[in-house]
C-alpha cells in the first residue's frame, strides 16, 4: 500500500467548496491535471464517472462515500496495472475557517511496486490542485458578495 495526505486551511466556506466538489463540471477549472471529468448520475454514493488525467486515457471511477459538506471518497480500479486508487476529500469547519484534506491511497497486488512512481505525480499535483480549489471557492464567494 502507498498513501499520501495533504491539508490546507482556507477562509472559503465548506458550502462553497462542496459546491465545487459536487459540480463535476468545475473539476477541470480547479484541477489543472484533469482534461475532462463526467458523472453518469447525481453526486451520490454508487454513481460512476470518468476522469481523464492530462496525457492519459480516461479512467472510470465510482463514488464510494458521499456525505454532503463533510466528505466524499471515490475509487479508480486500474486492472492492467494491478492497482486501485482511493481518494478521500474531507472538510472540517472551525473558527470561520475550513480545513480541506485530500488523501490518496494506492492498494492492490502491485501497490508496493507501482505506488511510489504512480503516486509521485499525485504528491506533486495535489497541493496545487487544493490551492486551486480554495482560490476558486474564495473567488466565487467574493463574486456573490459574501
Amino acid at each position: 500500500m502507498w498513501q499520501f495526505e495533504h491539508t490546507l486551511i482556507t477562509k472559503a466556506k465548506p458550502e462553497t467548496i462542496w459546491g465545487l466538489y459536487s459540480d463535476i463540471t468545475t473539476w477541470t477549472t480547479w484541477d489543472k491535471g484533469i482534461v475532462s471529468a463526467s458523472l453518469e448520475g447525481p453526486f451520490i454514493q454508487g454513481t460512476r464517472g470518468y476522469l481523464q488525467p492530462e496525457g492519459q486515457e480516461p479512467l472510470s471511477f465510482e463514488l464510494t462515500d458521499v456525505k454532503p459538506l463533510d466528505r466524499f471518497s471515490d475509487i479508480t480500479d486500474i486492472p492492467k496495472a494491478g492497482i486501485q486508487v482511493h481518494f478521500t476529500h474531507l472538510l472540517v469547519e472551525s473558527n470561520g475557517e475550513t480545513q480541506v484534506t485530500h488523501k490518496v491511497k494506492i492498494t492492490g497486488p502491485n501497490a508496493e511496486r507501482l505506488g511510489p512512481q504512480f503516486g509521485a505525480h499525485m504528491t506533486e499535483g495535489i497541493p496545487h490542485t487544493m490551492a486551486g480549489l480554495a482560490a476558486l471557492a474564495l473567488e466565487k464567494e467574493r463574486g456573490q458578495g459574501e
